[in-house]
């Protein structure tokens, strides 16, 4: 007689905690590089990824009923236009396109396991009211479709102009000024956060491309200050 085996299948709440403790970010091979590549002193740079960002993508005509759910919901009124940047409610809206918005987090989740983005788009989301009724617009979680690389120090905006063609001169691209751009060919969000930081938002399949591209970018300035200090 053939022995019976009887299999139990996981939880799937056991599964989405393991598929949750294994999640890495697009560029988490980078860490020791971007490590080695700071640069310190006048001419100093550095650069690091901000994995796990809440991002949510909005569709809404500005001034029709879904916007205003949506600025309701957010707690901030949608970007008026090209480059421009809104805050509120925990999240920074930028501007993509006529009736197009990327809401961007404040915060770094606390662990790489925390996932609120398909919560949160299912909240704003339910403001635009139930089917039959619902206000034109939508609202998608796009944590997974972008990572965040931050760009910091006295050189950062000379080792952006390397790969962009914008015009970054502070006296036009202010802080908070936020655009999509081409960086050495990829598309990017170029969002200017301070006076010297920048963050680069590329799509995750190009994490690893423009991370070392960024490394590479700074490797002037390391020689630059070393050459500063008397180094041969």
């Amino acid at each position: 007689m053939a022995e019976t085996i009887e299999v139990t299948a996981p939880a799937p709440t056991a599964l989405r905690g393991d598929a949750a403790a294994l999640r890495r970010s697009p560029a988490a091979q980078l860490a020791d590089a971007f490590a080695a590549a700071t640069v310190q002193g006048e001419r100093g740079v550095a650069v690091r990824e901000i994995p796990f960002l809440t991002q949510l993508g909005v569709r809404a005509v500005p001034g029709s009923a879904g916007a205003a759910a949506v600025e309701s919901a957010l707690g901030a009124s949608l970007p008026s236009g090209h480059g421009r940047t809104t805050t509120g409610g925990g999240y920074t809206l930028l501007w993509v396109g006529p009736d197009e918005f990327l809401a961007v987090a404040d915060e770094t989740p606390t662990s790489a396991v925390e996932d609120r983005g398909p919560a949160e788009a299912a909240r704003v989301g339910d403001a635009l009211g139930e089917a039959g009724t619902r206000a034109a617009g939508a609202v998608v979680d796009l944590s997974a479709n972008r990572t965040t690389f931050e760009l910091s120090g006295p050189s950062a905006l000379a080792v952006l102009e390397k790969g962009i063609s914008y015009d970054l001169h502070p006296r036009r691209f202010e802080v908070g000024t936020a655009i999509a751009t081409v960086l050495d060919h990829v598309p990017v969000l170029l969002w200017k956060t301070g006076e010297d930081t920048y963050r680069v938002l590329p799509r995750a399949s190009f994490a690893d491309h423009v991370g070392r591209w960024l490394v590479d970018a700074m490797r002037e300035f390391a020689v630059s200050g070393a050459a500063a200090a008397g180094v041969r």
